[in-house]
């Protein structure tokens, strides 16, 4: 039978597990689409403004992922908290 976890200690071994993927992940585009947002190259002005809005649209939703919803979880969770830290 699985013990059910405080929702602060989910939070947190939620973002430590997530962490380094999420990241990978957005990094390796990034990464990939930094010499397209250069515009180096033969027709490469045509491409330039969907690799840097791109980045910064993968920029964007990694911090969102990474802060804004656990922080948005935690606060709806916040009277499930409340009650776990009175228990203890």
């Amino acid at each position: 039978m699985l013990k059910e976890k405080k929702v602060k200690d989910a939070l947190i071994e939620a973002g430590l597990t997530r962490l380094r993927p999420i990241l990978m992940t957005a990094l390796t585009t990034i990464f990939g689409l930094v010499t397209m947002a250069l515009g180096m190259g033969e027709g490469a002005e045509l491409l330039q403004p969907m690799a840097v809005s791109t980045i910064g649209g993968l920029i964007y939703a990694t911090f969102l992922t990474l802060t804004i919803v656990p922080t948005v979880y935690a606060l709806f969770n916040h009277k499930r908290m409340k009650l776990e830290e009175e228990e203890n």
